[in-house]
């Protein structure tokens, strides 16, 4: 069991940086582990949500300190965050983990490429 754990903390870690540099937010990253170990898609991103809050408070103050936050806009995307937030969850619900997987891959590959072919 403790081996359990230290590759979920080592995870936390590759998580952290990849969600701190890029700015994904990790749940990219955590969702597909999770999957992965056998978890479904309702209970991966349930629990991908506690430890990406846990990562971006922490990647929050870091990007503070460098003066890499613009306050005003976020708290405005964060409003609007709460309420998709709330209407997120009762959308999953109604799809399988298998159609979710598919989901999740076809939106990380729209942006791979969007963001691979922006100018």
């Amino acid at each position: 069991m403790a081996l359990n754990y230290a590759i979920f903390i080592l995870a936390g870690v590759l998580v952290g940086a990849g969600a701190s540099f890029t700015g994904l937010g990790g749940g990219f990253l955590v969702v597909p582990l999770l999957v992965a170990l056998g978890y479904t898609a309702q209970k991966a991103v349930g629990t991908s949500f506690l430890a990406i809050l846990i990562i971006s408070l922490s990647a929050l103050v870091a990007h503070g300190r460098l003066a890499n936050v613009d306050y005003r806009i976020a708290l405005a995307l964060g409003a609007g965050g709460i309420i998709g937030a709330q209407i997120g969850p009762h959308l999953l619900e109604h799809v399988s983990t298998a159609n979710f997987k598919r989901i999740f891959a076809v939106l990380l590959l729209g942006l791979a490429a969007y963001l691979f072919f922006r100018k």
